[in-house]
């Protein structure tokens, strides 16, 4: 018996002494990980409104105005100068190829940049007549808006009715609604501010904005697939000043496109937060 408690005891000291650099090695990563993320986010409150950058030949400057399409690429729902935003960048890095560093410098969000854009249309071809419908005039924030200026992709359409109905009845939005919980005649949020249009409509809308520049309208716009929305989500409908885009990200309508466009088949272009595209 005394001898059998002696072999276990060796046998338990046998396994601390194994289990001990494992659990050291563990916590010594669980430290410098944690400075790591300290350090990050340090620098992300500076790059946050400071990172120089370009995007379609227009300057740029900080990464405010992505934050709600990269906490939703990274997965994370911190502050995006905390320890916990910068650990969810790294972990993002990481699967990405890249050096987890956890800040969001230039090199991580061009890469982020182009995963929003790889999810855009990739055929842009003119939509045939066959296609398209006219859309009622209480689906767009102008009242006025010219018939021929009204056409809808179908399959768009349909999924785009979905996705109002599915805000409407989410009540945090506070969206104004009819009896029948659909989005009321006088409500502005999530109306169609711009549908299809033609190849010589956009170059119309191209002479009378020669400074929009390749950021805003495009030569081969998406629009002419009649599966791209312009949806009023505050401010200036589609004013791409920083002023006015800083106040379109934060309303609410617009962060929950962000979290839910995507499950009727909408995905953003990042530069315009009223511009979604159908891909499906």
């Amino acid at each position: 018996m005394r001898r059998s408690s002696v072999h276990l005891a060796v046998l338990c000291l046998a396994a601390l002494l194994l289990v001990a650099p494992a659990f050291d090695a563990t916590s010594s990563a669980g430290k410098s990980n944690r400075k790591r993320n300290e350090e990050a986010a340090r620098k992300n409150a500076l790059l946050l409104r400071d990172l120089d950058w370009i995007f379609g030949s227009k300057p740029q400057r900080g990464w405010y105005l992505y934050v709600p399409l990269i906490k939703k690429l990274i997965k994370a729902k911190d502050d995006p100068v905390s320890p916990k935003f910068a650990s969810a960048v790294a972990s993002w890095q990481e699967k990405s190829g890249r050096n987890p560093s956890g800040v969001l410098d230039d090199e991580t969000l061009y890469a982020m940049i182009g995963v929003w854009q790889a999810a855009r249309l990739k055929d842009r071809s003119v939509a045939p007549p066959e296609q398209l419908l006219t859309a009622p005039i209480s689906d767009f924030y102008d009242p006025t808006r010219a018939e021929e200026l009204r056409q809808v992709e179908r399959r768009t359409y349909a999924a785009y009715k979905r996705m109002v109905a599915a805000a409407v009845a989410d009540r945090s939005l506070g969206l104004g609604r009819t009896k029948k919980g659909e989005l009321a005649a006088d409500e502005k949020f999530l109306k169609i501010v711009s549908a299809f249009r033609s190849p010589a409509y956009q170059e119309k809308l191209r002479r009378e904005s020669p400074n929009s520049g390749t950021a805003g309208l495009a030569v081969n716009s998406p629009h002419f697939t009649g599966r791209a929305l312009d949806l009023y989500v505050g401010g200036d409908p589609v004013d791409t000043q920083d002023s006015n885009r800083k106040l379109q990200v934060e309303t609410r309508v617009y962060q929950w496109l962000v979290k839910n466009a995507e499950r009727f088949g909408f995905r953003p272009y990042c530069y315009e937060p009223w511009h979604w595209e159908f891909v499906r």
